[in-house]
């Protein structure tokens, strides 16, 4: 694929049907971390509402840094893999104290806040500040792969990165991976390149697994403490190893042989 004509068919596609997100209308690094972090497990159009809701109730670092974990994990009740919810606030609590309420710029920095990866923080580079930065992930994943290595199977990050680097558009990389996003998003729809990528590994469903456990475990501290033994036993299995797990990840806390929530 001639890299001219695979930029016009991004570029093309993008104007015609590119999507109006409401975390595209701000160039706040604190909101764009918001939607990045949502969007890491979960689908655009299940976010939106839980975005916009989200930042009604914690519209800055500051007030998500002094609210209660408890009214965090309940604001983000119905988006799972809650250690986000804690991440999130955690990073607002490193930006309000080890950065006087300000986002570094700096790319290594970024990637040393609470569950800030490679790709989270060069989107935020680029959303928040429009820095050109290389950033890869699924839809980008399945961008390339569909263009360049449609015949290929197992393709690797590093064959892919060069290509990203050298289409990037370092006087619009805000818009220009937003035009890949969307096009990634379209290909989800129909193939879903992504799944020819080495690194493609597939979510397990929801429905009986160890993520619907911690859910159900956390939705009923939420409402009271609950011992170990009654947790066990309104939910009918053993609870201990999640327990113990969700208290090491700082989620939970023991108090007076009861879990909480705070």
């Amino acid at each position: 694929m001639n890299i001219k004509k695979f930029k016009q068919i991004i570029w093309e596609y993008y104007r015609k049907n590119g999507r109006k997100l409401p975390w595209r209308q701000t160039h706040n690094p604190y909101k764009i971390l918001v939607s990045e972090i949502m969007l890491q497990q979960t689908q655009a159009p299940r976010v939106v509402p839980k975005y916009v809701s989200f930042l009604k109730k914690f519209p800055d670092t500051a007030t998500l840094a002094q609210s209660p974990l408890k009214n965090v994990l309940l604001e983000w009740q119905g988006l799972g893999y809650n250690r986000r919810a804690l991440y999130l606030k955690q990073t607002a609590e490193k930006i309000e104290n080890d950065f006087n309420g300000k986002f570094p710029k700096d790319f290594k920095t970024l990637c040393s806040l609470p569950g800030i990866g490679p790709a989270t923080a060069g989107d935020v580079m680029a959303f928040a500040w429009n820095i050109p930065t290389v950033v890869i992930e699924t839809n980008i994943r399945s961008v390339f792969i569909h263009f360049f290595f449609n015949d290929t199977e197992k393709v690797s990050d590093k064959e892919i990165i060069p290509l990203i680097q050298k289409t990037l558009d370092t006087e619009n990389p805000r818009e220009w991976y937003w035009a890949l996003f969307d096009y990634g998003a379209y290909l989800k729809e129909t193939r879903n390149p992504s799944r020819q990528s080495k690194h493609y590994t597939k979510q397990s469903p929801f429905k009986g697994s160890n993520r619907e456990k911690r859910s159900q475990i956390l939705q009923l501290i939420l409402k009271k403490p609950y011992t170990e033994t009654e947790l066990s036993q309104n939910l009918g299995y053993d609870v201990s190893e999640n327990l113990s797990a969700m208290q090491q990840e700082g989620l939970i806390r023991k108090s007076k042989n009861r879990f909480v929530v705070e």
